[in-house]
């Protein structure tokens, strides 16, 4: 049974960094894309960024543009865990964040769209302030 499990949500002021993490297990992680979404009260789940398998010329990432030079997502193999590094953060940001993983290890739609992934975690709050 696959399981995604997310940690490292909390309370930070604007300009603060947080690194959420993923643990996942039940499947072979190291071939799966693996994506990050957020969802905050009264808005639609909103893809933030997602990691391919690792191939031939390593993993490559993508990011939504509101995201873009400010998150960076990471993937170790061995500790079967994605990243996701934020930094600079914004009460825009503000948001139940959670992870997803795909039974392939390419994701192809960008932006990413819920329907491309086939698990999903419980979510971590993160809350900014400002």
């Amino acid at each position: 049974q696959v399981q995604l499990v997310e940690s490292g949500g909390g309370s930070v002021q604007a300009g603060g960094s947080l690194r959420l993490s993923c643990a996942a297990s039940g499947y072979t992680y190291s071939k799966n894309c693996m994506g990050w979404f957020r969802q905050a009260p009264g808005k639609e789940r909103e893809w933030v960024s997602h990691i391919n398998s690792v191939g031939s010329v390593g993993a490559s990432t993508y990011y939504a543009d509101s995201v873009k030079g400010r998150f960076t997502i990471s993937r170790d193999n061995t500790k079967n865990t994605v990243y996701l590094q934020m930094n600079s953060l914004k009460p825009e940001d503000t948001a139940m964040y959670y992870c997803a993983a795909r039974d392939v290890g390419y994701c192809y739609r960008l932006p990413g769209v819920p329907e491309e992934y086939n698990y999903w975690g419980q979510g971590t709050q993160v809350t900014v302030s400002s």
